[in-house]
């Protein structure tokens, strides 16, 4: 198995939510935006980064040869946790405002297509690119013609090909939870939160229980039907957001720590290499906790939490996050793989060189990505209206 694959994160593939994103109110483009998940996804996306760039530095993961005191980079597939909880919860605000109902499912899929396939398809050709000409994204080897099918199709998460960038793993899993996304809405809205939590927690459950060792072992795909109770987790807890005052004044912040706590002990007693052999019931362990962490950001709380996350160079970051996360991990490997080793020895000298080249080269073709390819898609809802705004002179 890749280890880049299981183990990074997928980035936000829910835009913030706009009246009328998920097909309810009049349309407008008001912005209906919870403060602080933009940050939220800024951070996130940065330590994506930082740990791929200690993956492919230190080699032997999860018995990484890296220093301990850089043990904190290696828990990336925690951030494939927290995206999914956050897409689940950012998608899930205005249908929550609205008795968990959307204008309909064709209308919901289009508008999910149109924000995150065009920026997606175009890190694809760059990944493409790079794997081929630069350096290979896998042990697989170069990407073939079915690596342009499987990943052109979005299939990756179904059908195993070469890939062509580490990172696309997870779009493959968030593409096929949108697809469950209406049927979780309306469970939730005939049945209620309780019966929705138990129909895709309890079968991941009981899958895991009866696998050899009551731990299943994960391959390159097939992970959404594991993975689809977190996204169903950010999913319920947005409804604190349309929640009465009683439930929001609740010190959610204090309950997203008392539930990460035992999660953490657990992983501190049994080790890092333990934690990330059992991810399978820690990424269940660990969602209660990250729902609750954004149920509290949602209600304001704690301040200067919010604060640090509506700050503008961390809500800026935000801001192109999902082009952060589509496009960091070939420029990673082209620095770490084909310029350090000419410039500094293998190890924590190359980390360091890592961070202080490709790290900032990152975020900033991660900008100009954006830029090109997901802002046009964020402001404008077809091509029509974005050849329009290209032949009056409107930026994107």
């Amino acid at each position: 198995m890749d280890a880049s694959r299981p183990a990074g994160g997928t980035l936000d593939l829910a835009a913030p939510v706009r009246q009328g994103e998920n097909g309810n109110g009049d349309g407008a483009q008001v912005r209906r935006q919870v403060q602080g998940l933009d940050g939220l996804r800024g951070l996130a996306a940065l330590y994506v980064v930082l740990f791929h760039c200690w993956l492919y530095t230190f080699p032997g993961y999860p018995r990484s040869s890296a220093p301990p005191w850089l043990g904190g980079l290696m828990f990336g597939r925690l951030a494939v946790v927290f995206f999914l909880v956050l897409s689940g919860f950012s998608l899930a605000i205005s249908p929550a405002r609205h008795g968990w109902r959307s204008a309909g499912v064709g209308e919901f899929l289009r508008r999910r297509a149109w924000r995150i396939l065009p920026p997606y398809w175009a890190a694809l050709a760059l990944s493409l690119v790079i794997s081929w000409f630069v350096v290979p994204a896998s042990h697989f080897g170069p990407p073939t013609g079915a690596t342009v099918a499987v990943y052109g199709l979005v299939a990756q998460d179904m059908v195993t090909a070469p890939t062509p960038n580490g990172a696309f793993w997870s779009i493959g899993v968030e593409a096929e939870l949108y697809l469950l996304f209406p049927l979780l809405l309306f469970v939730r809205r005939r049945w209620g939160a309780v019966i929705l939590a138990a129909c895709v927690t309890l079968p991941v459950i009981a899958g895991g229980l009866t696998a050899p060792g009551a731990n299943p072992v994960e391959g390159d795909n097939w992970l959404a039907p594991h993975l689809a109770p977190v996204f169903a987790a950010g999913v319920l807890g947005a409804g604190v957001v349309a929640a009465g005052d009683r439930v929001r004044r609740l010190p959610w912040g204090w309950f997203a720590v008392l539930a990460a706590l035992p999660v953490l002990a657990v992983g501190a007693l049994r080790g890092s290499v333990w934690t990330v052999n059992h991810y399978f019931w820690i990424d269940l362990a660990i969602a209660p906790a990250m729902t609750m962490l954004l149920a509290a950001v949602a209600t304001g709380k704690p301040a200067v939490l919010v604060r640090l996350l509506t700050a503008r160079p961390v809500h800026g970051l935000g801001g192109f996050s999902y082009s952060l996360y589509l496009i960091h991990l070939p420029i990673v490997m082209t620095v770490i793989r084909r310029i350090a080793p000419h410039f500094v020895s293998p190890g924590l000298s190359t980390f360091w060189f890592t961070l202080a080249v490709a790290l900032p080269v990152s975020i900033l073709a991660a900008w100009t990505f954006s830029r090109l390819f997901e802002i046009p898609f964020k402001k404008n809802r077809s091509w029509k209206s974005i050849l329009a705004a290209r032949s009056v002179g409107v930026s994107p």
